[in-house]
């Protein structure tokens, strides 16, 4: 008992340590802050070099300061250990679809994830407001005082770690749920990127200040990030032209909407957001699908050998009903490259589809005759799908792809297995295989 009891009395103490610690650290970084805002602040010291680089320094730390010793990815025992700061509530909460518990403390809330990890931390009480903020103007107010470049080295490092920390706090305003925030925060990592001397377009933070945007609904703001990316040649391999797109509904602009969809088509033809809009905004509008195949011919000529194109055709005609178009395209994908997967599964999945729909239609039919004739095409349809799935089980190289394959093989073989023995034994071989998910 007594070794329990002075194990418990160690760690209390360790804690109380640590806590004090922490109260110091924070109220060192205020008092250094205050110190340096003051230097800034006096006329006799705001024209050196010197002055400002403290600053932007303090400003940093004061940012830093009330997280203590947490770091992002610590463990909930290495928290208890080392940080030693004692939790004035706790509870689960929900944040970004996974289960957390948060941990209130006085100047900040702790997130950590179900494995124990430290995923957000949230402060609610800086020691002065936008840190980060001021500390970028800080170190831009010294690269104006250092024209020879003596401190470039030290500035685009301070430049970037703003950056970074910008992003983080903006990864954290979405996982809370706070779009607005994010959106906010990476414009801000853009904005010290893009400062000087450090002078970096950072295309991603501006793509990601659009999408939250785009997100939240905000169309306007969306449309101002997305067309920078345009502007600075930045696609996300053709996601900013779907976003655009959808912002341009928003708007009530269809006229602008179809246009980005027809140029994101054009210039990414493998995109699936671009193409679904594409599909939907001709099934929504009415208009002749002309125009869309139109653009697919454009992109087969530019890349004839390119597989791909005739595997997206073919799920564009098979969204519009049109099977054995559909059915053909794919067959010419196999045919430009008989090692494309894609084009052997589309085809598979597209007999599957369309076996599946006759059963249904068969299984409402009334009339006797009828009835028979729509289960002998549901029959070829369903045993038509067998080879190119086979076709693709033998080539993907993906295990999950081939579980998948596997599955749809098993049912369809399923239907055959008493037709002789080469039906049974795909069933028990794609059986076995499928049976390795479970």
């Amino acid at each position: 008992m007594k070794k329990f009891v002075a194990i418990f009395a160690l760690a209390a103490t360790l804690f109380a340590v640590n806590a004090q610690a922490q109260n110091k650290e924070v109220a060192a970084a205020q008092a250094a802050l205050e110190k340096a805002q003051a230097a800034a602040e006096n006329p006799k010291q705001n024209t050196k070099l010197a002055t400002w680089l403290k600053y932007g320094e303090t400003l940093v730390k004061a940012y830093a300061a009330p997280s203590g010793a947490a770091w992002v990815g610590m463990s909930m025992q290495e928290f208890q250990m080392l940080a030693g700061e004692r939790a004035m509530s706790e509870s689960q909460v929900v944040v970004g679809g996974q289960q957390m518990t948060k941990r209130v403390f006085a100047n900040k809330n702790m997130y950590f994830n179900e494995a124990g990890q430290l995923t957000i931390i949230e402060v609610t009480k800086p020691i002065v407001a936008d840190p980060l903020d001021k500390a970028l103007n800080a170190y831009a107010k010294a690269a104006e005082l250092d024209p020879k470049g003596t401190k470039t080295k030290e500035i685009k490092a301070a430049l970037e770690d703003i950056a970074s920390k910008f992003t983080d706090e903006a990864y954290n305003s979405y996982n809370l749920g706070d779009m607005k925030a994010a959106s906010a925060y990476f414009e801000k990592s853009a904005k010290a990127s893009a400062t000087a001397p450090l002078s970096t377009v950072d295309t991603s933070a501006i793509y990601n200040a659009g999408f939250v945007a785009w997100a939240d609904q905000d169309w306007n703001r969306a449309r101002a990030f997305l067309e920078q990316c345009v502007n600075y040649g930045y696609f996300e391999k053709g996601e900013v032209y779907a976003k655009l797109a959808d912002v341009a509904t928003g708007l009530g602009d269809s006229a602008a909407s179809k246009k980005y969809l027809e140029t994101g088509m054009t210039k990414f033809p493998e995109n699936q957001s671009v193409l679904i809009g594409l599909i939907n905004y001709y099934l929504n509008s009415g208009e002749d699908t002309t125009r869309l195949f139109e653009l697919f011919e454009d992109a087969k000529k530019n890349e004839p050998d390119n597989a791909s194109l005739y595997y997206v055709e073919g799920n564009a005609r098979k969204k519009l009903g049109q099977t054995e178009e559909a059915l053909a395209a794919y067959d010419k994908a196999t045919e430009v490259n008989p090692n494309y997967e894609w084009g052997y599964i589309g085809k598979g999945i597209a007999l599957y589809d369309l076996a599946v729909e006759l059963q249904d239609k068969a299984n409402n039919e009334m009339d006797n005759d009828k009835y028979m004739a729509l289960m002998g095409e549901f029959e070829k349809a369903l045993k038509g799908c067998i080879e190119p799935f086979e076709k693709a089980f033998e080539i993907v190289s993906d295990d999950e792809i081939k579980m998948n394959l596997a599955e749809y093989l098993k049912n369809a073989c399923f239907r055959f297995r008493n037709e002789g023995a080469d039906f049974q034994a795909k069933y028990d071989k794609y059986n076995a295989v499928a049976a390795q998910r479970n």
